[in-house]
This record gives C-alpha cells, structure tokens and sequence, in this order.
C-alpha cells in the first residue's frame, strides 16, 4: 500500500500519511465492505483514490481536459531502424525513469502497468475518458521509450 501511494505522489511522508488515512477509513467503513472483491482489492483502491486526492490538492495535476488538446502523434515510427534492447536495464532504472515522467503519464502507467488496472479501471480512477486514457498511456509510454533510449546513449 506503501509503494503504491508514493509511486502516486513521489513523497514518502504524504504517502505514509495517505496509507495511515487509508487504513483509518478502511476500518471506520469496515461495514460497507461487501465482499465483492478482496479486502486487499478494496483497500488498495481506498489508496489510489486518497493518493490521487492528496495529488490534486496540492495541484501536482492540471486539471485539463483532453478533448480540448489538438494531438500530434508521438507514437514510435514502426519505420524507424533504431530498435533498442530493453532487455539490458534493470526494473529498478526503468521504475526510476517512470519517476521523470509528468504526473498524469505517471500515474497512469504505474496503475496500468505495476498494478495491473486495466485501461477502463484506469480511466474510472483519473476520471476521464477511455479514448483520453488510452492516449495517455500510449503517450507515456512513448516518453518513456524516449527518457530510456537517452539513458542507455549515456550509459
């Protein structure tokens, strides 16, 4: 619950707090667990959503609607001959790397890809659209494509 508060927030003290404040409205509302998914599911969730409250307040993301942005595509160009090797880096680089992104690229891939929500649940939680979610995520896997090919040059 821990990890999963401060990949949110990137703030070890806010995400023990969120974690404390997770844990005290879990057991306060212990009486509306229905038992529809694990209390381990459930309390996750509590998590998230305190995590992405606390990020809001301290205006860590725009509130910008998608709809209202002309996109260009950043995809990678299936064209492109420079295929690099991923395989090399370590999941700690690629987690420290996550970190770099903007918040809205990074928490939606730390909850699509490290805790396994899928893109509807995903949107559900950011509150917005699926098309805007899936975007986001492709964007920001894109970036992070970019940041980890600029390391491995480095390196």
């Amino acid at each position: 619950m821990y990890n999963t508060a401060y990949r949110i927030l990137k703030d070890s003290f806010e995400a023990e707090d969120i974690m404390q404040e997770a844990f005290l409205s879990a057991f306060t509302k212990l009486d509306t667990f229905k038992g529809e998914v694990t209390f381990g599911s459930w309390l996750k969730r509590i998590v998230i959503n305190r995590s992405l409250t606390q990020l809001r307040k301290i205006n860590r993301i725009d509130e910008m609607s998608f709809e209202n942005v002309e996109y260009k595509m950043e995809l990678v160009n299936e064209d492109d001959n420079t295929n690099s090797d991923y395989s090399l880096l370590k999941a700690k680089e690629i987690v420290q790397t996550i970190q770099l992104l903007n918040d809205k690229y990074r928490v939606a891939l730390s909850l699509s890809l490290i805790e396994g929500y899928d893109n509807e649940e995903v949107a559900q939680i950011m509150n917005i659209s699926n098309a805007n979610c899936r975007t986001m995520i492709s964007r920001a896997k894109s970036k992070l494509r970019e940041l980890l090919s600029e390391s491995m040059v480095v390196n």
